[in-house]
């Protein structure tokens, strides 16, 4: 072996196959940094000068991680795009030695293979991977507004096709073991025992020819005769979503098309340099902050220098497509068994229904086996009444909005659980503070706010009052992390977080409605500014009749600045609350094909609809209060960073990510610029628009949120 705190390390066996062990010291998991280049490039001269070597083998020292990919941060370090090529070309240079060694370089992949980790085995011969469930391989590089730049865009297309690669690229799709197999991308699947001697006896054999795509005729022809074609469509179905709003979908494309029609080299040296350009885009960097962001989110307990106690049994109260969610991510996720109570069997039967649907693909898709199907499906247990709930360690409750009955089950669980056993309401509107009242451990009592579909959305609003004791937050915290959650833990207050800025957004489109801006013209303009759905769409997904409640909550606890349009009452007395009702803004009849706005809508509020304002107002009128109202919960204490409120507006109601967050985009337009449109529109369209106190502060001290 070679120094112990090494990254990387060889030890050679006496049948002359080299095994490169690679175990970045102090990290739970390998990444690549530009600071190995030296220990690398003397590893690789010892390797190149040793003539007694067969063939290689690359592994990690990891018990569940090859190679997560390479260290972000170098990038954040580099100041231009002449430096990030640079970086770009240095990993190239790499793999390009690693490719041209005489001898066979077998990858031997137990755990992720992402990013830089999968180029790193491109660049070897063949690959072997361990049939464990954490071995995924995958170039998520495009969620953070880049491209792989170490080789991926052009080796990648040539063992796998060009089709197969552009989709793995512009996804970031994660591919299982089977799956990559299929696909090329793999040579064998074996027993993570028996890893490394399958590596070492596949190196044995020699090096293995280069492989050519396993392509059908159409494949063929549309990567050969009819490329431009395949390339055209590729980025009409990409933009489709992305709306322009990201380049490095377009420089993937570009990237993989001018290597394939140049050759290799002409492609690695322009790979190089759309890394470079794309280094340096505010989009990526923005992801990138992100990215940083949730992974320290993710480190972090909610309550510092606290220890979470275990969870192991949980307990949900309701049985609707939340209970069952909620139940469903606690068996899957967490791993814990679940004991669900309802009123009736009725609402038992439904959630053991809804887990057996949202577990059923995985077995299709030879996820899970049929056995850990069966064992998931035991896991779920339930009851009318409150046996089973002695050895809950936390209880999520998903009743209805009643004040009365969320004290109830307190006083329930209070009863009938362990005195350790932590309550979690999921309300979406009602106070903790109230919920927790009564309560005889209220220090136990904490909000748990999921989004819908609980199994889909990927933030926890964690909600505290000023009882709540660090313990059942750090718990409570962790808990949702196990269920594959980004906890933003946030202070008792009406809406909440994520709830409170959706408001101003979605009341000022409704005005903007009634005003006779066209449903369609919104929905279309918010979804080009970055958001997944428009506001309208928004509304009936959500509900009108929701909507409706909400509205008024928030404006008794909040004041006049959320007061909600009055045509909710006009739409409610139509029949209309939305989708569950198919009766909205938008036709659910299913006769024609795609979206279609139900303009009869227009006749029940009274309205004629005309376009009159440009795309750029409308998203000010839109935008402005729902940033305005961040920086409120900022002045309020609601939540406890710019990070989080960026972290929850996007994991919450799907900011867009390329403009970082809501305080990440203040800080690129500027707080004086901020205030002056709220100001503008508040000389013009009333005194909702009125800037808080923070954002005049800062304006006038010419502050930002961040340091940099």
């Amino acid at each position: 072996m070679e120094q112990n705190k090494s990254a990387f390390s060889l030890a050679v066996r006496e049948n002359g196959i080299g095994v490169i062990t690679i175990d970045v010291p102090g990290e739970s998991m390998n990444t690549l940094k530009a600071t190995f280049a030296d220990e690398v490039a003397a590893l690789m001269e010892k390797i190149e000068s040793n003539r007694d070597l067969r063939g290689l083998v690359f592994i990690s020292g990891k018990p569940s991680s090859f190679v997560a990919g390479a260290d972000i941060r170098m990038i954040n370090e580099c100041e231009t795009a002449a430096d990030a090529e640079s970086l770009a070309r240095q990993g190239q240079a790499l793999f390009d030695r690693i490719e041209g060694l005489s001898i066979p370089v077998i990858a031997a992949i137990n755990g992720p293979a992402l990013g830089g980790g999968l180029e790193l085995a491109l660049a070897c011969h063949a690959r072997v991977v361990s049939d464990s469930p954490k071995t995924v391989l995958g170039v998520p590089e495009v969620q953070l507004g880049l491209l792989p730049g170490s080789g991926g865009t052009q080796r990648l297309p040539r063992l796998v096709g060009v089709q197969q690669a552009l989709t793995l690229m512009l996804t970031g799709k994660q591919l299982r073991p089977k799956q990559a197999l299929k696909m090329g991308l793999v040579d064998e699947i074996v027993p993570q025992s028996i890893l490394l001697e399958a590596a070492v006896k596949l190196a044995e054999k020699g090096k293995p020819r280069a492989k050519k795509p396993k392509l059908n005729l159409v494949s063929k022809i549309l990567e050969g005769p009819l490329s431009s074609l395949l390339y055209k469509k590729a980025r009409e179905q990409a933009q489709k979503k992305a709306l322009g709003n990201y380049p490095a979908i377009d420089k993937i494309i570009d990237t993989v098309a001018y290597g394939m029609a140049k050759g290799k080299k002409a492609g690695l040296a322009y790979e190089a340099k759309q890394f470079g350009e794309l280094a340096m885009s505010n989009v990526s960097y923005q992801l990138r902050n992100i990215f940083f962001a949730t992974t320290e989110i993710k480190k972090e307990t909610g309550a510092d220098g606290v220890k979470p106690a275990q969870v192991h049994k949980a307990g949900v109260l309701g049985g609707g497509l939340m209970g069952g969610g909620i139940a469903h991510v606690s068996i899957s996720k967490a791993k814990v068994p679940v004991r669900l109570k309802d009123i009736n069997q009725e609402g038992i039967k439904n959630a053991l229904a809804y887990h057996y649907k949202l577990l059923l693909p995985k077995l299709q898709r030879k996820i899970l086996r049929k056995t850990e199907l069966q064992q998931q499906m035991l896991m779920l247990t339930g009851t009318t009444k409150y046996d089973g709930f002695k050895d809950t360690d936390i209880v999520i409750e998903a009743v209805f909005e009643d004040l009365d009955l969320k004290q109830k089950m307190v006083a329930d669980i209070e009863e009938n659980a362990a005195k350790h056993t932590i309550f979690a309401t999921n309300t979406s509107s009602l106070p903790i503070t109230q919920i927790a009242a009564k309560a005889a451990r209220p220090e136990q009592v904490i909000g748990l706010h999921y989004f819908s579909p609980v199994e889909k959305m990927p933030l926890a609003e964690i909600i505290t009052h000023a009882g709540t004791s660090s313990e059942t937050i750090a718990t409570t915290v962790e808990f949702a992390k196990r269920q594959g959650k980004t906890p933003v833990v946030v202070k008792d207050g009406a809406g909440f977080y994520v709830n409170r800025i959706l408001a101003p957004y979605m009341n000022e489109a409704a005005r903007l409605l009634l005003a006779g801006e066209p449903i369609e013209v919104l929905d279309k303009t918010m979804v080009k500014f970055g958001f997944p759905v428009g506001p309208i769409t928004l509304l009936d997904e959500v509900g009108i009749d929701v909507a409706g409640k909400v509205a008024p909550i928030l404006t008794d606890a909040l004041g006049e600045r959320f007061r909600a349009p009055d045509a909710f009452s006009k739409l409610l007395d139509d029949g209309r609350k939305g989708r569950k009702t198919k009766k909205g803004f938008y036709l659910y009849d299913g006769k024609k094909k795609g979206k279609h706005v139900d303009s009869s809508v227009y006749g029940v509020v009274g309205i004629t609809p005309t376009a009159k304002l440009a795309s750029s107002e409308l998203i000010e009128r839109c935008v402005l209060p729902m940033l305005n109202e961040a920086a409120w919960c900022l002045q309020e204490d609601i939540i406890r960073s710019p990070r989080d409120g960026d972290i929850g507006a996007i994991f919450g109601i799907g900011f867009p990510p390329f403009r970082g967050g809501p305080f990440r985009y203040m800080d690129s337009l500027g707080a004086k610029h901020i205030v002056e449109r709220l100001q503008h529109y508040a000389n013009t369209e009333g005194s909702r628009f009125q800037p808080c106190q923070l954002l005049l502060d800062m304006a006038a001290e010419e502050r930002s949120f961040y340091s940099k």
